[in-house]
C-alpha cells in the first residue's frame, strides 16, 4: 500500500494546526474552508482570479504536459493521431473514451453523415441577420435555436437521447459554419452532400457554385482534417470552463456547446491566429524581422502567437501544423507572410531574450497563414475552430453529466464594497 500523503498547515492567527488529504496532487478546498471556521467565521477560502491554479474537475479527456510539450487525447499522442486518423474517428475517441470497431465507426460516420443537415426553418433564423454579421455571431444563435427544435434534449440523463443529440452538434456544426460564411458573401446556402467526407462536404458547402459535384483537393482535406483534430480539445481552456460552468446547471447540450462558442468569441481566446496574421501583415518583409525583435524586447512590439499559459515548451500543434502548411501551398501557391513567419520563429528560438521566458510558437502562429491561403477572411477563423472543438466540448459534458461529485458552479467571492449602509429616500437625496 502506498503511503497517504498529507500536508500540514498551521494557522498563526490561532495556533491550530490541520491535516489535510493530497490525491493526485491536490488537496480539496473543502478542507481548506475548514481552516479557522467557527461558529461566527467562515473558513478560509482560495483566491485565484482566471483558476491558474484551481483543479474543478477530474478528467479522463486530455493530457498535457506544458513543461514537455505533450498532448495526448484518451492517452494517445497528438502526433500520432494527427498522422494516421481522421477527425470523425477522433471526435469518437474523445467522446466515448475509445477507439472504435469498424462496425462502430461505420455506424458513427453513417450517423453524422445523415443529420449534416438542418431544418428548414433555421436558414430562416440565418437569413434574419445583417448581411456584414459576425460569423460566429450566426453561429451562437443558430446552435442555441437548434434547443428549441429538439425539446427532448432536455432529458440529460437518457443516454440514447444524449446520444443523438451529440450526433446532431457534430453533424450539423459544419453546415452552419458555412452557411453563416455565405450569408456574409450573399451566396445562396449549400446543402450537404452525403457522398462527400466530414472534411469534403464542409468544403463543398464553402466553395461549391455551379458545378454539379464538387471535389475538393485532396490535399486541402487532409490539412482540414489535421487542424480539426488539433483543435478537438485542449483541456480545460476558457471554452470548455464555460461548457462545464453552463453544463452544471443541467440544461440541454446546445445551450451548453452555445456557452463554450461565446466563450470562444473572445479575442483572447479564439482569436489569436487572427492577431498573427496583423502582425505579420505590419511587419511586411523578412528584412524587417530584427527591427520588430528589438521592438518587442523593448516594450513598443507585442509577439503574437508565441508562448502558452500551459505550454512552457515547443506547442506540439505548431510542429503539426507547420508541416500542414507545406501541403496547403502546394495547393494555393506561397503565402508571402509565410517567409516573415519563418523568419520571425528562427529569430526568437535561438534569441536568449525569447528563449529564457519559454516563448515558444503555439498552435496559432501558423494556423493564420493556412486559414488565409484557403480565402476565409479573419472573422471566419473563429467558426474554423468552433467546429472540431465541439467534439471536445460534448466529451467535457458528458463527464460532467456522469460525475456524482459535480454540483452547480457557483464560486465564492471576496466581497470588497460598502456595509449597512442607511438608505436616504430619492425625496431627501435630490433635495
Amino acid at each position: 500500500m502506498t503511503q497517504k500523503q498529507t500536508l500540514t498547515v498551521r494557522d498563526n492567527r490561532t495556533g491550530d494546526e490541520y491535516e489535510l488529504d493530497i490525491t493526485d496532487g491536490a488537496i480539496r478546498a473543502s478542507d481548506v474552508g475548514k481552516i479557522g471556521k467557527t461558529e461566527d467565521e467562515a473558513g478560509l477560502a482560495v483566491y485565484d482570479p482566471g483558476f491558474t491554479n484551481t483543479a474543478s474537475t477530474r478528467s479522463a479527456v486530455t493530457f498535457i504536459d506544458g513543461d514537455k510539450g505533450i498532448l495526448e487525447y484518451r492517452g494517445y499522442p497528438i502526433e500520432q493521431l494527427a498522422e494516421s486518423s481522421n477527425f470523425l474517428e477522433v471526435a469518437y475517441l474523445l467522446i466515448y473514451g475509445e477507439l472504435p470497431t469498424r462496425e462502430q465507426y461505420e455506424r458513427w460516420e453513417h450517423e453524422i453523415t445523415f443529420h449534416t443537415f438542418v431544418h428548414e426553418d433555421i436558414k430562416t433564423v440565418m437569413r434574419g441577420f445583417r448581411y456584414d454579421a459576425h460569423p460566429m455571431g450566426m453561429l451562437l444563435s443558430s446552435v442555441g435555436a437548434l434547443s428549441t427544435f429538439y425539446p427532448e434534449a432536455r432529458n440529460i440523463t437518457d443516454e440514447q437521447i444524449r446520444h443523438e443529440q451529440i450526433v446532431r452538434l457534430i453533424a450539423k456544426m459544419p453546415t452552419l459554419g458555412a452557411w453563416s460564411f455565405r450569408h456574409a458573401q450573399g451566396k445562396p446556402y449549400v446543402y450537404p452532400d452525403n457522398d462527400l467526407s466530414y472534411a469534403e462536404n464542409f468544403l463543398s458547402m464553402l466553395f461549391r457554385m455551379s458545378e454539379p459535384k464538387y471535389e475538393p483537393d485532396p490535399r486541402l482535406t487532409k490539412a482540414l482534417e489535421v487542424l480539426f483534430i488539433l483543435h478537438a480539445d485542449h483541456e480545460q481552456n476558457a471554452s470548455a470552463n464555460a461548457v462545464r460552468s453552463v453544463g452544471s446547471t443541467q440544461v440541454d447540450p446546445y445551450s451548453a456547446v452555445s456557452a463554450g462558442i461565446a466563450a470562444l468569441f473572445g479575442p483572447l481566446h479564439g482569436g489569436a491566429n487572427e492577431a498573427v496574421l496583423r502582425m505579420l501583415k505590419r511587419i511586411g518583409s523578412k528584412e524587417k524581422v530584427p527591427a520588430f525583435i528589438e521592438g518587442v524586447k523593448n516594450g513598443d512590439e507585442r509577439l503574437m502567437g508565441f508562448g502558452h499559459r500551459v505550454y512552457k515548451n515547443y506547442d506540439p500543434r505548431a510542429k503539426i501544423i507547420k508541416k500542414a502548411c507545406d501541403e496547403v501551398f502546394e495547393v494555393t501557391g506561397v503565402n508571402p507572410l509565410l517567409e516573415v513567419a519563418q523568419e520571425l520563429e528562427k529569430i526568437a528560438l535561438e534569441d536568449d531574450y525569447f528563449v529564457s521566458r519559454k516563448l515558444y510558437p503555439n498552435v496559432d502562429f501558423y494556423s493564420g497563414l493556412i486559414y488565409e491561403a484557403l480565402q476565409f477572411p479573419p472573422e471566419m477563423f473563429t467558426v474554423l475552430f468552433a467546429i472540431p472543438r465541439t467534439a471536445g466540448w460534448l466529451a467535457q459534458w458528458i463527464e460532467l453529466v456522469d460525475d456524482p461529485e459535480q454540483k452547480i458552479a457557483r464560486p465564492k467571492q471576496i466581497y470588497t464594497g460598502g456595509r449597512e449602509l442607511d438608505f436616504v429616500p430619492a425625496s431627501e437625496r435630490w433635495k
